[in-house]
C-alpha cells in the first residue's frame, strides 16, 4: 500500500529544494565577477538579474516551507531529482538573456546538459560569446560533476540527519566520512585541488601556444573544468581542435581519466592505500574494456586509412575512445568526421565505450565499471558453480575498497541499472529514426546523451526536432541520477495526485 502524501512532506521538499536554489543563485555571482572583470556591462547585468530571480525563488520556497523535519530517503530522492529541474530552469535565464539561445527550451538543454556533465550544446555562435557565460558554461559542467546537491551540503545544509540520503539521491553513494558535511567538504577539497593544479598546467600550455597570458589561464580553468568533471564543454566550437596542441590533449586526457575515476578511490590513494589503482574491480575493468573498444577502433581506422602514422591514431583515435569512454565528450575532430571517416566499425566502438562509461560514484556517466565487473564476476561465479561437485560451496568476490562478496542481489541490482540504461539508449535511438536519422547516427547521439558523454555526430544542433531534443535531455537528467530519483520524482507527483483525489471523495 503506497502511504498518502501529506503538507509536512511538501514543506521537507520545498525548504531543501529552496536551499539548493540559493546555492545556485550564490554560484551565479562567479561569472557576474567575471563579466565585470572584463567590462562585459550587459553580460554582468544578465547574471545580475539572473541572481536576483534565483535566490528570490530559493528564499521564497525556503521560508514559505520552513521546517525542521528531517528528510525520508523518498523526501531525499525527490529533492534530488527536483533540485536539477529548478536549477536547470533558472540556470538558464542567464543563456536566454545572452541572445545567444533560439529558444528557452535550447537554454535548457545546454544547463541540463552543463549539470548533468553532457557537453552538448545548442547555444548559438559560441566563439564570440561573453566571457562571464563561457565561466558559467564551464562553472555549471564543474558544479554538475560535484552536485549541485553536494554544494547546498557543504554551505547551507550542514550535518542534518538526512542530508546523506538527498547526497544518495543524487547518485553519490560513497560515505569517505562519518559526517555527511565533512564527505560534501572532502569532495570539493579534492576537486579543488585538482582545480588549481589543472588551471596552472594546462594555463602554461595555452600561454605556449600564443594565447594571451591573462586569457590563457581562464582557458585552462575551463578546459580542466570541463574535463576533470568529464562534461566535455570548451571555450570555442572546434573544442579541443581549436588548440591544435598534443600537450594540450595529453593533459586534458589526463585529467578527464583522473576525473572518471571514483571520488572513494582518490580519498584511499590520497589516504596512502595505493594498491587500490590496481586492486579496485572498477580499475581493472575500465582498462580491459578500453583496450577492448580501442582495438576495434585501430582496426576501423587502418581499414579506412584515415590516419597515417601511430602518432595521428594515437592523437585522434585514442583521445577520442578515451574521452568517450570516460563520458567526457571533449574531442579534437569535427563531429562528422565520425561518420565520415570513422565509420560503422569506429562508431560502434565508440558507441560501446560510451555506454559503458566511467566509475560509479564519480563526475561520469553510463553503466559504470563496477557493475560491468560484477556482472562478468556474477557471470563467471555461476559457471563455476555449475562446473563444481554439488556439495561444494562456491563464492565469488569482487574488490572495491574492500574485498565484497558476490550476491545474487549485488548482481541482479547491477543489471537492472544497467538493463534501464540500455532502455534509454534504445528509446532515444528509436525517437532519432523515426525522425529520419540513420541508426549508427542516431544510437550513437542517443547513447552519448543518455551516458552523459557529450560527443556528437552531427545531429545535435538547434534545428533538430523539439521532441528529440526533450527525449536526449531526458536522458541526461536520469542518466546522471541513475533513475532511482527520478522514478521516486514521477511517484511522488502520482501519488499527491492520487492523494487529493481520496481527500476530495472522503470531504
Amino acid at each position: 500500500m503506497v502511504r498518502r502524501v501529506w503538507r509536512e512532506d511538501f514543506r521537507i521538499i520545498g525548504y531543501y529544494t529552496g536551499l539548493v536554489t540559493i546555492g545556485v543563485g550564490l554560484l551565479m555571482l562567479v561569472p557576474m565577477m567575471t563579466s565585470l572583470v572584463f567590462r562585459e556591462w550587459a553580460s554582468a547585468l544578465d547574471f545580475a538579474i539572473s541572481v536576483a530571480l534565483t535566490l528570490l525563488v530559493g528564499y521564497v520556497l525556503a521560508l514559505a516551507s520552513r521546517t525542521r523535519s528531517t528528510p525520508g530517503l523518498t523526501h531525499a530522492m525527490v529533492i534530488a531529482a527536483g533540485s536539477w529541474l529548478v536549477a536547470m530552469a533558472l540556470s538558464g535565464v542567464p543563456y536566454m538573456l545572452s541572445g545567444h539561445m533560439k529558444s528557452f527550451l535550447d537554454a535548457c538543454f545546454d544547463t541540463m546538459s552543463g549539470f548533468t556533465t553532457t557537453g552538448m550544446f545548442l547555444l548559438q555562435d559560441l566563439d564570440h560569446i561573453a566571457e562571464g557565460l563561457n565561466m558559467w558554461r564551464h562553472l555549471l559542467t564543474y558544479v554538475g560533476g560535484q552536485g549541485i546537491v553536494v554544494l547546498a551540503l557543504t554551505f547551507l545544509i550542514g550535518s542534518t540527519g538526512g542530508a546523506f540520503k538527498i547526497m544518495v539521491g543524487e547518485g553519490k553513494e560513497e560515505k569517505l566520512e562519518p559526517n555527511v558535511r565533512h564527505i560534501a567538504v572532502l569532495i570539493w577539497r579534492i576537486s579543488l585541488i585538482y582545480l588549481g593544479v589543472g588551471t596552472v598546467v594546462l594555463g602554461l600550455i595555452a600561454m605556449a601556444n600564443g594565447i594571451k597570458p591573462y586569457l590563457a589561464f581562464f582557458h585552462g580553468a575551463y578546459i580542466f573544468m570541463s574535463a576533470w568533471s568529464t562534461g566535455g564543454f570548451a571555450p570555442y566550437s572546434q573544442n579541443m581542435l581549436y588548440y591544435h596542441s598534443s600537450a594540450m590533449d595529453i593533459a586534458s586526457m589526463v585529467f578527464f581519466i583522473l576525473g572518471s575515476f571514483n571520488f572513494a578511490l582518490h580519498y584511499a590513494v590520497w589516504s596512502g592505500n595505493r594498491r587500490e589503482i590496481l586492486r579496485n574491480v572498477e580499475i581493472v575493468s575500465f582498462t580491459i574494456t578500453v583496450l577492448t573498444t580501442f582495438s576495434l577502433v585501430c582496426l576501423a581506422l587502418m581499414q579506412r586509412g584515415v590516419y597515417p602514422n601511430a602518432v595521428a591514431l594515437f592523437r585522434r583515435g585514442f583521445f577520442q575512445l578515451v574521452s568517450g569512454h570516460t563520458t567526457t565528450g571533449q574531442s579534437n575532430i569535427y563531429a562528422r568526421t565520425f561518420v565520415r571517416e570513422w565509420g560503422p566499425l569506429g562508431m560502434l566502438a565508440t558507441t560501446i565505450a560510451m555506454a559503458i562509461g566511467a566509475s560509479a560514484a564519480s563526475t561520469g556517466g553510463g553503466f559504470k565499471g563496477l557493475r560491468m565487473g560484477i556482472i562478468v564476476k556474477g557471470i563467471a561465479t555461476d559457471i563455476r558453480k555449475l562446473l563444481s561437485p554439488e556439495r561444494a560451496v562456491v563464492t565469488g568476490h569482487y574488490h572495491h575498497l574492500r574485498d565484497n562478496v558476490i550476491s545474487d542481489g549485488v548482481v541482479k541490482s547491477a543489471a537492472v541499472i544497467v538493463v534501464l540504461y540500455v532502455l534509454i539508449y534504445v528509446v532515444g535511438a528509436v525517437v532519432g529514426m523515426a525522425y529520419g536519422y540513420p541508426m549508427a547516427d542516431a544510437l550513437f547521439e542517443s547513447v552519448s546523451a543518455g551516458s552523459n558523454t557529450g560527443l556528437s555526430c552531427g545531429v545535435t544542433q538547434a534545428g533538430m526536432p523539439t521532441l528529440l531534443k526533450i527525449v536526449y535531455m531526458l536522458e541526461m537528467w536520469m542518466g546522471r541520477l541513475e533513475f532511482l530519483s527520478v522514478f521516486t520524482l514521477f511517484g511522488f507527483i502520482a501519488t499527491s495526485v492520487r492523494s487529493v483525489r481520496l481527500r476530495k471523495v472522503a470531504a
